[in-house]
């Protein structure tokens, strides 16, 4: 089992703790906490979900901890991962030919951008699923239809909790974060090692989140 403490990379490349499965059960002690501490829910999200568990289309990959964007006195929030990869398992290019070479400009990557950044990508490509950021939006997991494709910090809750959530290939996936004009960043939910330097015609695998 990986750590949940803290929040997803800011600022550089983080570091991943292994833990053993006494500590499991504390994670998730504290995962439930973390939902108290940013506040009760004062909507119909329970307030004591755990990392891991089923809810709304997937399985809760994080808890917004206090200082995080979009942690509110009063309300509980999180993402949530979808139960399977998109595309059968297979890999997808982050951009249709014509764009290869063509800066989307104002992705981010922090937590919280996802959304955001996937529709700047839809909005240059256009409407289809055959690249990351249209195949993520077009996710309708238990008829959910907010899925998107995640930033470098919100694709980083999956590998930290990958244990607890299962079903991950070691292996690159695609974030929504823009790197340069033709590079987009990634990361290896193998290992967690980040990178900017794929080429956009490059076939990385999809994991959609959403966020509750």
């Amino acid at each position: 089992m990986t750590s949940l403490a803290g929040s997803p990379g800011h600022g550089g490349r983080r570091t991943h703790v292994a833990y053993g499965r006494g500590a499991f059960i504390a994670c998730l002690a504290i995962a439930t906490i973390a939902v108290a501490a940013c506040g009760a829910a004062s909507t119909p999200v329970p307030s004591d979900l755990a990392i891991g568990q089923a809810y709304g289309g997937g399985f809760v990959a994080y808890i917004l901890q206090p200082g995080d964007p979009g942690c509110a006195a009063g309300e509980a929030h999180g993402l949530i991962a979808a139960i399977d990869d998109q595309n059968g398992g297979f890999g997808i290019r982050w951009a249709l030919p014509h764009y290869w070479n063509t800066a989307v400009t104002g992705t981010g990557t922090a937590l919280g951008t996802g959304s955001a950044n996937t529709d700047r990508v839809i909005a240059q490509n256009g409407a289809g699923i055959d690249y990351a950021a249209g195949l993520a939006r077009a996710h309708a997991g238990s008829g959910f239809t907010d899925w998107y494709l995640p930033s470098r910090d919100e694709l980083d809750t999956p590998y930290l909790n990958r244990s607890a959530i299962g079903g991950f290939a070691s292996a690159a996936y695609w974030s929504s974060s823009e790197a340069g004009t033709n590079t987009a960043r990634y990361q290896d939910l193998g290992n967690g090692v980040q990178g900017d330097s794929f080429g956009k015609h490059s076939t990385d695998l999809v994991r959609a989140v959403r966020r509750f």
